[in-house]
């Protein structure tokens, strides 16, 4: 889960983690209540209309329906598994060391979203589930690349950090 982090340190050497402030952001919530909402479309469509459908095709779509509705399942839960621990972090249910363990036990992007050559022969409805995981899936690799666990300040003793306070003060100069 290696990725770029983005942090903002004001003059007075305090840097507060992108991660952390987007966690409690509006925007996250969204996110979380739409991967969540997706988990379960998901969840009631295979375990209803999605049968039905599954039954109707006939070999090899039949494999590939059974192929795709596997993946979309382990993708949206490592996806709800992700929103999860960023949610319990920022509740105070899970440290961020805590939740850095949870997170080894995640592998995102789960594969290679490409679907199979048949998906074209498989319900519209799951065809739609998939495109809609697959977009939720590219948004949350995005996120993580940019969020850490650490705590607001768990870096203001980072050298090159002090360097910066110390110019920008020199200057006059302060970081919005």
């Amino acid at each position: 889960m290696a990725g770029k982090t983005e942090n903002t340190t004001y003059g007075d050497g305090v840097t507060v983690s992108f991660g952390a402030k987007f966690a409690r952001s509006d925007q996250f919530k969204s996110v979380f209540r739409e991967g969540m909402a997706l988990v379960e479309a998901a969840a009631a469509y295979l375990d209803g209309d999605g049968r039905k459908e599954a039954r109707q095709l006939k070999p090899p779509h039949s494999l590939a329906y059974a192929t795709e509705s596997m993946r979309l399942t382990t993708r949206l839960m490592q996806l709800a598994s992700w929103l999860l621990i960023r949610r319990a972090v920022t509740e105070g249910e899970l440290t961020p060391e805590q939740a850095v363990e949870e997170q080894r036990k995640i592998k995102l992007p789960v594969e290679d979203s490409k679907p199979v050559r048949d998906l074209e022969a498989l319900p519209e409805r799951l065809r739609a589930l998939i495109e809609e995981s697959v977009k939720l899936q590219e948004q949350v690799v995005r996120l993580d690349q940019m969020m850490d666990f650490k705590e607001p300040g768990a870096d203001a003793h980072h050298p090159v950090g002090a360097h910066f306070s110390r110019l920008q003060a020199a200057f006059g100069q302060d970081r919005e």
